[in-house]
């Protein structure tokens, strides 16, 4: 049965792996968990991975990531930056941590490819991709996800949905079903608005209420933000978790296409 062995061991992969979150007053850094969404169902999304990384007490979910190929995933970079393929598993067809289902497979990584100018202080260029030792076998719960074309950008206002596991609540248990949320995209002016002008570059991709309430968090790291059927995020990073005026910032997948195809060869 995969499962994640113990809170430890998750707790061990995240400090690990996850990037520092800038902090400012009254606001809490991003924690571990889709805010404000529902469970998903089997199979709703089959390019949906986890990254395990392979630890002191065994594999531990540490980050999402979407699948593209047969033998590559595209995830953040900072769920990678300065890891060693041999510690790296990437497992597919999952949705229940607790349930052998069958429709699992997992493949160890063989090679990790960093943005060359990603920068873990800013997140700039935050994506990277993992080659799989061997073919992924593509069926019902396991398949690839389109992406756009280079600056095939996503409107505001689009819903899109992003996905991942973590614990739902602050200091609450971890969910073993992979869970999604709803989220609007925003402007990069709006966005830049909440965050400053500096902070926010264009190959990021902002999305959340003005509210609050609904949000991706450091758990889901690395996963896939999805408008219209096309992977045009990757889950990255932001201020506190489902904070108002404070949305979350991903990846924009569409300034990095021409990246992707020059190094998922």
């Amino acid at each position: 049965m995969l499962r994640l062995a113990t809170l430890l061991s998750l707790c061990l992969a995240l400090v690990n792996g996850l990037p520092h979150v800038p902090r400012i007053p009254g606001v809490l850094p991003r924690l571990p968990r889709i805010v404000g969404g529902v469970e998903a169902a089997p199979g709703e999304f089959p390019h949906q991975i986890s990254m395990q990384r392979d630890g002191l007490f065994g594999l531990a979910h540490s980050c999402g990531g979407s699948i593209i190929s047969e033998t590559y995933v595209v995830t953040a970079c900072h769920c990678v930056e300065g890891r060693n393929a041999a510690s790296i598993f990437v497992l597919a067809g999952e949705h229940d941590f607790s349930v052998n289902s069958g429709n699992e497979q997992l493949i160890l990584a063989s090679q990790l490819i960093e943005h060359e100018h990603y920068d873990g202080q800013t997140f700039t260029n935050d994506i990277a991709l993992i080659q799989l030792g061997a073919p992924l076998v593509f069926n019902d719960f396991v398949q690839t996800i389109a992406m756009p074309a280079q600056m095939e950008l996503v409107s505001p206002g689009t819903n899109c949905t992003t996905t991942g596991w973590g614990t739902t609540t602050e200091g609450g248990s971890i969910p073993d079903i992979l869970r999604k949320v709803t989220l609007p995209v925003v402007s990069d002016a709006d966005c830049r608005v909440s965050y400053g002008v500096t902070d926010i570059a264009d190959h990021m991709l902002c999305a959340g209420l003005p509210e609050g309430g609904k949000d991706a968090c450091q758990g889901d790291s690395g996963g896939p933000f999805v408008c219209n059927g096309l992977l045009h995020g990757l889950t990255s990073w932001g201020y506190g978790c489902a904070r108002p005026n404070y949305p979350g910032i991903y990846t924009e997948v569409a300034y990095f296409r021409d990246w992707v195809d020059a190094h998922a060869v």
